[in-house]
Order: structure tokens, then sequence, then C-alpha cells
């Protein structure tokens, strides 16, 4: 398995190369590195053949290099990060265009934003609705997403974790393009 260091905060000091199973995150201050495991990857990997009828290949997804620039070209300010589950998400998938436009929008990595207090990253295909992350819970590795009514700026919770908001998502839209 391939993995390279993931920097969960934009920093201006990059993280080393690792040749090892475990991602490597930069802290906020910069001046520690914290090691942890890779949780989501290899199932968000799984989509790929499940849903695509093709192997998963590097190409899919960001290096983690990669991710980090185009965190630093958003608007996101340098204390903000994806947690765990988002950031695998878009190692393993973030460019794929047949699972990043299935009738929803991931939004690119540069594109996210914070808005009302949550990281935005997901929104569907007519605009009405954008799901997101509260900041505030963004330290945890598979927080609980949200959903806002684009017409009434109102939130709900949706009840799921990020990683299960995903699957259960890429399951339903290819559930019916079959």
């Amino acid at each position: 398995m391939h993995n390279t260091p993931l920097c969960c905060a934009v920093t201006a000091v990059p993280a080393q190369r690792q040749h090892s199973s475990r991602l490597v995150y930069v802290a906020h201050d910069s001046s520690a590195q914290t090691q942890r495991a890779p949780i989501f990857l290899e199932r968000f990997k799984s989509l790929v053949p499940a849903y695509l009828d093709e192997q998963w290949t590097p190409q899919e997804g960001f290096r983690s290099s990669e991710l980090a620039a185009a965190l630093a070209d958003s608007e996101l300010e340098p204390h903000i990060h994806l947690p765990q589950a988002l950031e695998e998400f878009y190692l393993a998938l973030g460019r794929c265009e047949e699972i990043m436009e299935a009738y929803h929008f991931f939004f690119d990595p540069e594109e996210l934003v914070v808005e009302e207090g949550h990281l935005l990253f997901l929104e569907d295909e007519d605009e009405r609705w954008a799901w997101g992350v509260d900041v505030d819970t963004l330290d945890v590795p598979d927080p609980l997403i949200r959903r806002r009514s684009n017409a009434h700026e109102r939130w709900t919770d949706e009840n799921a974790t990020v990683s299960e908001f995903i699957f259960d998502l890429l399951e339903f839209s290819f559930e019916e393009e079959a």
C-alpha cells in the first residue's frame, strides 16, 4: 500500500515523506506531528470497482501533497482542517469525476468553504441542499454530518457520520443508475 504523509491543517511547514502504512498529520501549530493509521481509505478505494467496474488507480485520488496544496488555495482559514474521513475520501476518490459528481457534487478541495460554522463539502445537483460538518467537530475522525436547506438557511442533523453518509449516498446514487 502506498501512503504518503497527509497534512490535516494547512501550514507553512510541509510534512516529511514517510514510507510506512501510517499517514502523518501536521499538528495545528506545526510544532509536532501526530500519526494516525488510515481508517476509511481502503473502503473508499473499493468503491471504484464496486460502482465503476474498474480497478482503483492512484489517479482516482489526490496525493497528500496535492491535497495540502489545494487546501492552501482554498478560502479556508489556516486552522480549519478536514476530518480524517473526509481527508481519506479525497485521497482515495477526489479526482474520480464519476463518483465526485454522481447526482450530488462533492466540492473540489480548493472550493471548500466554511459557512454558518460548518465546513461545506457537498451539494445536490439542484443546489437546494448543502452538507457540512460543524467546525467544532473537525478533530473527530468521523464526525456527524448536517444538512442545510439553501432556501431556508436552516440546518438539520443527518444522524450519520461523514463516512456513513458518503457510503449510503453513493450506494443510493449508483443503485438508481442500475
